[in-house]
């Protein structure tokens, strides 16, 4: 009976050692595992901090983009309000009756009627014949 004990016990020993191989090769599995997730992970982060280190650049260009269409549209908005102004001088500048009375001149000496100065200046024919009889 001893020997059947010690055989017992030596298979029960044999199938433990067994179980702990097992165990063993599940543990490294598992580390193997647990290690090639960490090495994902640890890209996966990088790729985040790139990520995010591109997006913070493109915001950067973007305010700056910002800023210099606000500066372009405030130099279009001062070029519009001189031009305005400068329409304004001509505008009373051809209005004016010395300037006036040169256009219908110069037409009536490059030989225009007095008709086509009547329709080019807007004044009337009588007022265009007063004047080229004037000069």
């Amino acid at each position: 009976m001893s020997d059947l004990l010690i055989i017992l016990l030596t298979i029960s020993e044999v199938v433990l050692l067994g179980v702990v191989i097992m165990f063993f090769l599940r543990l490294k599995k598992s580390e193997a595992l647990l290690s090639g997730i960490q090495i994902k992970q640890e890209e996966f982060i990088k790729r985040l901090q790139f990520n995010t280190q591109l997006e913070n650049e493109l915001v950067a260009t973007f305010e700056r983009r910002q800023q210099e269409l606000i500066t372009l549209n405030n130099e279009l908005e001062h070029r519009v309000a001189e031009l305005k102004k400068l329409v304004t001088q001509a505008d009373g500048y051809c209005k004016s009756p010395q300037f006036m009375r040169e256009i219908i001149l110069m037409g009536h000496r490059a030989g225009k009627s007095p008709a086509q100065l009547a329709k080019s200046t807007g004044l009337s024919l009588e007022d265009i014949d007063l004047i080229i009889d004037q000069s």
